[in-house]
């Protein structure tokens, strides 16, 4: 393992991939490279982006990514793609919807399976952006899986999250956004050339008013792939928004994903039957029952 993480910290390519395919089936050997890997983590800006499918996520960051390089800057593409339910892979390939950036030695994409995890992260993302961190990529740009709402973890995990609308949502836009839109850094309207931007841009403007306190409330910004609009801004307000307690941010939020995981198998394990009928019967109180459980 030490020569791996060896060819990984000096930024070997094959060597990423090879313990990016470990970390994602985990085991041991993940767990040993995971210690390894984290003292030389915390340096690449991770930006997350969710939105609802067809908001044209995976061509918006083909366009950062190409803004980014323009600048010099090292872009490795993170890709939450549905599961096969046969294989557990995943459905798309790595570079399919990136093809552009393929031969360009300063882009890393990877897909990632979800493997049915209910939110918009596939478990092992955590572990994955420490290691591409570790191998001296400048920005992580990861992409969810497009699943709404359960994504509203992307905006405790990334530096800077981003949610992704699109015109043409309507009076839906105000039940597709709630939860994340409370949380996001930055909000885009992507697909901007179509009828109806500008109407769904004042829509979030106004429901940014209605639910962020915020003293500054994230930007709205507007962007067209297909023109070539609005990419660059985006760029600028991301480095702009970047928070300072990134990694520290990141690491804490897998820390309790992590505790309650743990506690939830741990309560599975357990006889609860009689426990259950105890409270249901008020011979114990509910508050009571938790706390025991949380202190077996």
């Amino acid at each position: 393992m030490t020569g791996l993480v060896d060819e990984l910290l000096a930024g070997n390519e094959a060597s990423l991939a090879r313990v990016l395919t470990i970390l994602e089936r985990g085991g041991p050997d993940a767990t040993s490279l995971r210690r390894r890997i984290r003292p030389h983590t915390g340096r690449a800006l991770v930006v997350g982006l969710t939105g609802p499918p067809g908001a044209g996520k995976s061509s918006l960051i083909g366009a950062m990514v190409t803004t980014l390089r323009r600048t010099g800057v090292r872009v490795a593409v993170l890709a939450v793609d549905p599961s096969s339910p046969v294989s557990g892979g995943a459905v798309l390939g790595d570079r399919t919807r990136m093809g552009v950036h393929t031969c360009d030695p300063g882009v890393f994409i990877r897909s990632i399976a979800s493997r049915g995890y209910a939110g918009g992260l596939a478990r092992a993302v955590p572990a994955l952006v420490d290691a591409v961190d570790a191998a001296g990529w400048d920005v992580v740009l990861l992409e969810t899986v497009g699943s709404g709402q359960s994504d509203v973890e992307i905006t405790e995990f990334a530096d800077v999250a981003v949610l992704v609308s699109v015109p043409g949502l309507g009076d839906d836009v105000q039940a597709i956004k709630a939860g994340v839109l409370e949380l996001a850094d930055v909000l885009v309207v992507n697909k901007a050339d179509l009828p109806g931007a500008d109407n769904t841009a004042r829509q979030l403007e106004r429901m940014l008013r209605l639910r962020r306190t915020d003293a500054v409330r994230p930007p709205v910004i507007r962007t067209s792939v297909e023109h070539g609009t609005g990419v660059e801004d985006l760029v600028a307000v991301v480095g702009r928004a970047a928070r300072a307690d990134g990694p520290v941010r990141r690491l804490r939020r897998e820390l309790v994903r992590e505790a309650e995981s743990a506690f939830a198998q741990r309560l599975r394990d357990k006889p609860l039957d009689e426990v259950c009928a105890a409270v249901f019967t008020g011979s114990r109180a509910f508050e009571e029952v938790v706390a025991e459980l949380a202190r077996s």
